[in-house]
């Protein structure tokens, strides 16, 4: 008996609303129901139920059931008592199966009720709308225009609420419509939906007509409306809302002021937000755990992280979405140490992260560069079993791309089914930011394919990969495909593009975009301001950042290391200094390593190394590599041994895991002839292993890079390549140059000058010279530092050849003409 009764499935059919529901009058649907309509009986007869009915001891059970779990287990016995046709049990087993969340069992039994009340109909509504699709509710809806059930207004309320939550807007008209038309148009709470719906849907001003028709007006009916203006991004107009509500007399409560506390987040006005919070604490809500949760979500918007934490500290209850506002609070405000902190202090407090946390979490570790911390928050999120949240997998993807660990990166994006937009986002970028281009490219191609949309955020993870890559021709054809793709008015992928120009060496190209923008981010400012500064552009850097000054975008810490390092690579060091200045005083901004580092840079490339040796004992931090690198480079190129020494010994204290500060240590000491002191360098690097990164030059010819690495020969060209350097060292020869040989030693001057002509940018050179016709523009990338021998045969190249050279190493752009470079040979 029980398997048949468990199996009826449901009667009635999905029709077009579309038709049906937009009818003035009931009409008999298309397509049929089932031959048995409802039977009319009185109302006493039809709600008659025995005395026993009510004392059976399986009517106590369903009275005390709390679970879908105790439910099944009741209703076995309630079929075995042959009590399931009693009009008791049918209506809690309707009631119950809708309350824990299956309306198609409570259609089950729904179905096999022969004299059907209208609350049935409103109970199973009410289910559908709630636990179901929208299709299963509006065919309900339609079944009961059939049976003639008349609606009630709950029923329009609850489709109202699933429409607004899906964001339905054409089928909430329609039922809007049958709202008006038995004669809810006036009810507080069928309307009040319908401003939700509205709201939901994205259409605010239908929402507000709506609102302001009504009329009478509840607490809940103005914090809907309220709801609606914050959700949709009109902060401003939530906040006026709430004064006019109370201006009509109605006092907000604990909701609307969660609901606004968002809005003033995203206003980031602080003296907002502070009179908000004065009027949660006259009204006594300062004690409910939302309300706190929001003052501190508020407050770290605000960037006043301190009374954040302080609301937080004083929270007796908190709940998960307090601790993840925090740790939010800290990670948005780049402090990831504190951020991993808080989360630490979480766990141990016994609170068991979300899906949120994690992310937040996995950001802070990205941000720190830790990958111990990143690995266990890993280990973590498969234990909580997260790993189905391909919002969480993308921060993992970007995690271990921050922390240099891309290949991961790439298992997991591999392995991860259901990829987004955002997860092919995240891995392109992952991979230009390790520096793996063709891979980005290639995934950027394969998502393509796939007919996946492109959006700003592809754009600009694509565009960061080929400003690596350098090469004008590929810079060209993201541009085009930019304009195609309609994102050329996207403020950062425009900002995208400037700075990828720059990095190109078209450096007019980029203030050409730069300056046909109509909205400029500071980022933008940004990349132009260091685009002139690694062209060895100072004045043109320095002049833009004056005009920066003059508008209402403010410039931000890294403003201030772009313009300090224009001012470094240019020599302009009484600017640099007042800019330094400049940050603390006029603007509040704290220096960080890299600005000590630019300043010790600015110094000592001037030739001012006691200034930049006396600047580094006044740090108020401790310093740190870049510091005392910046220090050792500019004792190099001024052949200060002694200075060159102390540094030396302290970034060796720090222990730099590459072999680079003792190349420059080495360097400086065969500079002058220590040749001793040079060889206990060298063995010092063998003993840990420390290797020096060999010198890689690229050109592009034809839609292929070509890699040329010092005294390499493996180049199908390399035979003509090493015979055209010959002839061509004997020209510049003849035009001026010197080759330095100071460098090297223990070998005869022949083989010095044949060692110099082996360096991977003047392979590159010759090769782009011999495959390319006469006045074309020669762009070389290059790994390192351009050497000064190959910076002097350049200048001299050029002017033989009349060609043009454009060398980018691994600090700035060499444009090499008529003899002369760019840089003034101050590099």
């Amino acid at each position: 008996m029980s398997s048949k009764l468990l199996t009826i499935s449901p009667h009635f059919p999905v029709l077009n609303t579309a038709t049906t529901l937009s009818s003035s009058t009931p009409s008999k649907p298309e397509l049929s129901f089932p031959p048995h309509h409802r039977n009319f009986h009185s109302l006493s007869e039809r709600t008659h139920i025995p005395s026993h009915v009510y004392k059976h001891p399986t009517a106590i059970l369903l009275e005390l059931c709390t679970s879908m779990k105790e439910l099944h287990q009741i209703l076995p016995l309630i079929i075995k008592n042959g009590l399931y046709s009693e009009l008791l049990f049918q209506t809690k087993l309707v009631s119950l199966f809708c309350k824990y969340g299956s309306p198609s069992e409570s259609a089950r039994v729904f179905h096999s009720i022969e004299d059907k009340l209208d609350v049935f109909y409103h109970t199973l509504l009410k289910g559908y709308a709630k636990n179901s699709s929208l299709e299963d509710a509006f065919s309900f809806f339609v079944r009961m225009r059939y049976d003639d059930v008349r609606p009630v207004v709950y029923n329009f309320t609850y489709l109202m609420k699933a429409l607004g939550d899906n964001s339905d807007l054409k089928r909430g008209k329609e039922i809007h419509g049958q709202l008006i038309k038995h004669g809810f148009g006036s009810n507080l709470f069928a309307m009040t939906s319908v401003v939700n719906m509205y709201a939901k849907c994205r259409e605010i001003g239908e929402a507000y007509k709506m609102f302001d028709r009504m009329p009478e007006r509840d607490l809940v009916s103005w914090n809907t409306i309220i709801a609606g203006y914050a959700q949709n991004g009109y902060a401003m107009m939530a906040l006026d809302l709430v004064l006019r509500m109370q201006n009509e007399l109605q006092k907000p409560d604990s909701i609307t002021l969660v609901t606004v506390l968002p809005a003033v987040a995203d206003m980031m006005s602080l003296k907002i937000g502070k009179s908000v919070h004065g009027y949660v604490v006259r009204a006594g809500f300062d004690s409910l755990v939302n309300i706190s949760t929001a003052l501190v979500d508020m407050y770290s918007k605000c960037r006043s992280l301190g009374t954040a934490r302080l609301i937080f500290d004083r929270m007796d209850n908190k709940t998960v979405v307090s601790w993840n506002s925090m740790i939010d609070g800290y990670v948005q405000s780049e402090q990831p140490k504190e951020a991993m902190a808080i989360f630490r202090n979480m766990l141990d407090k016994g609170f068991e992260p979300t899906n949120v946390t994690i992310m937040e979490a996995l950001h802070a570790c990205a941000d720190l560069g830790d990958l111990e911390q990143g690995k266990f928050v890993h280990k973590l999120l498969d234990k909580l079993k997260l790993g189905y949240d391909v919002s969480v997998m993308n921060s993992l993807i970007s995690m271990y791309s921050k922390c240099k660990k891309v290949d991961i990166a790439a298992k997991l994006f591999e392995n991860l089914r259901d990829k987004t937009r955002v997860t092919w986002n995240a891995m392109i970028l992952g991979y230009a930011q390790n520096g793996c281009i063709n891979e980005a490219l290639s995934c950027f191609s394969e998502m393509q394919s796939q007919n996946i949309k492109l959006d700003s955020f592809t754009m600009v993870s694509v565009i960061t990969a080929l400003a690596e890559l350098s090469v004008t021709r590929q810079a060209k054809w993201i541009h085009g495909l930019v304009i195609r793709t309609c994102l050329d008015k996207n403020v950062f992928v425009m900002t995208a593009l400037v700075d990828m120009y720059a990095k190109c060496g078209a450096i007019h190209t980029a203030r050409q975009l730069f300056d046909m923008m109509d909205e400029r981010h500071v980022t933008t400012w940004n990349a132009m301001i260091d685009g002139y500064g690694t062209h060895g552009l100072g004045k043109a850097s320095v002049d833009l950042f004056n005009e920066m000054q003059k508008g209402t975008i403010k410039p931000n810490d890294i403003t201030f290391l772009c313009v300090i390092s224009a001012c470094s690579h240019s020599g302009l060091v009484k600017e640099g200094l007042q800019y330094f200045e400049s940050m603390k005083k006029d603007y509040g901004l704290d220096p960080a390593m890299d600005h000590y580092g630019a300043m010790v840079d600015l110094l000592g490339r001037a030739g001012k190394l006691n200034d930049a040796w006396d600047f580094i004992q006044k740090m108020p931090t401790e310093p740190g590599i870049s510091v005392f690198g910046a220090m050792l480079g500019a004792c190099r190129i001024h052949k200060n041994v002694e200075l060159g020494e102390k540094a030396a010994k302290k970034i060796f204290e720090l222990n730099p895991e590459e072999g680079g500060y003792h190349v420059l240590l080495s360097n400086i000491y065969a500079t002058a002839s220590m040749w001793d002191k040079m060889a206990k360098v060298r063995t010092v690097m063998e003993k840990k292993g420390l290797q020096k990164t060999p010198g890689c030059s690229l050109v592009d010819l034809r839609n292929e890079v070509h890699s040329f690495y010092s005294g390499s020969t493996s180049h199908p060209q390399s035979k003509q390549i090493y015979a055209f350097l010959q002839t061509l060292g004997d020209k510049i020869k003849a035009a001026g140059y010197v080759p330095d040989t100071n460098s090297i030693h223990d070998v005869e001057d022949d083989v010095k000058e044949q060692l110099l002509n082996s360096h991977s940018e003047k392979l590159a050179i010759a090769f782009g010279l011999l495959n390319t016709r006469p006045g074309t523009t020669i762009h070389i990338r290059k790994n390192l530092r351009v050497c000064g021998d190959c910076h002097n045969a350049t200048k001299y190249i050029s002017l033989v050849t009349g060609r043009e050279i454009i060398v980018r190493d691994m600090h700035r752009f060499h444009h090499f003409k008529n003899g002369t470079c760019s840089c003034g040979d101050y590099w």
